[in-house]
């Protein structure tokens, strides 16, 4: 049998470029070799975005067909809305009857999305505790893998240490899920920032490619070439950083005319933008297509829920047994 992959996305918005090469570049490979989970969190953009959900089901059904036109396979993947699979919520609460607070506090993302979003009233019990959302969304799926970064390490091993903690309380119900550590291809934003919504330097998979030849156009390269015959850095420029991503051939040759000044910034943002037009456009149509037949979109989640809320009724059930919780079936 297929060892089992879960792994979600928050539905802030249109996915991005960033979006692609940091996670679901590596979704679409694990597809092939795994049986993957996939799945919108949107109780998870809740912990940080609670205030304003105006945008909250226009960006669940973007985000699936961002997931589809970008190559994610409904056929091959389960793919559910958190939300609707309301075991979740059950085994959240559970997991956060025996997980300590220190457990909580000492969670690196915790400290830091607390000093990055002063901005936001996010000393909230639901920020505090996603992490036994969080583990509730793996462990639910027995999951033997969750694709990250190492930045994520820790995230996953709180989710082994919650269930360390109900196996040893409880007896062995969860296998411990391991981290799948993912080498994800780094892409500045337009700005040579890291490439995020907030800082407004995305290329996201809803831009036309008109836009996406403009904001290719508006690139920053490097600030010290004033005449086009002046020698460049390329290690500086953030257009070099996306050749390296789009138009891998050709970057040696990039690179020795940028050093000698034998092709100016204006050439080389020209000849980016068809490369990137060559991967994004296709990904474009595709979504355009997907988003003016919104019943489909409902079908495939409307399955997915179904096949995920039949493995979590399944789990639930082991879990109130072993906590001996289930009055129905104990009396």
């Amino acid at each position: 049998m297929k060892k089992t992959i879960l792994s979600g996305m928050r539905p802030t918005g249109s996915l991005h470029l960033g979006n692609y090469f940091g996670a679901l570049e590596n979704w679409i490979r694990l597809q092939d070799n795994y049986s993957c989970h996939f799945f919108v969190a949107d109780w998870h953009a809740l912990t940080t975005g609670y205030e304003d959900t105006t945008e909250y089901k226009d960006n669940i059904t973007e985000m699936v067909a961002d997931w589809i036109s970008a190559g994610l396979d409904p056929s091959r993947c389960v793919f559910f809305l958190q939300s609707s699979i309301k075991q979740h919520a059950e085994l959240h609460l559970l997991f956060s009857m025996i997980t300590p607070i220190s457990w909580l506090t000492r969670n690196p993302t915790y400290k830091d999305q607390l000093a990055q979003m002063k901005e936001k009233n996010i000393t909230t019990h639901g920020f505090l505790g996603y992490p036994c959302l969080q583990a509730a969304d793996i462990l639910m799926y027995k999951a033997d893998y969750v694709p990250v970064g190492e930045d994520q390490v820790p995230h996953v091993e709180l989710t082994r240490e919650i269930a360390r903690r109900f196996n040893f309380l409880y007896g062995e119900v969860f296998p411990e899920p391991q981290s799948l550590l993912t080498k994800a291809k780094v892409l500045p934003g337009l700005d040579g920032r890291k490439m995020s919504k907030s800082y407004d330097n995305t290329i996201a998979f809803a831009d036309t490619p008109e836009e996406v030849r403009k904001k290719v156009m508006n690139m920053i390269t490097d600030p010290a070439r004033i005449r086009k015959t002046d020698p460049g850095h390329p290690e500086v420029c953030t257009v070099f950083a996306f050749h390296k991503i789009f138009n891998e051939n050709e970057v040696p040759e990039i690179e020795e005319n940028c050093r000698k000044g034998a092709i100016g910034c204006v050439q080389c943002k020209k000849n980016l933008a068809l490369k990137m037009q060559e991967f994004h456009t296709p990904i474009y149509e595709k979504r355009t297509e997907l988003l003016k037949r919104p019943d489909y979109i409902k079908d495939v989640m409307n399955e997915g829920n179904r096949k995920a809320c039949e493995t979590a009724e399944k789990t639930m059930n082991e879990v109130r047994a072993a906590m001996k919780i289930d009055w129905n079936n104990n009396r």
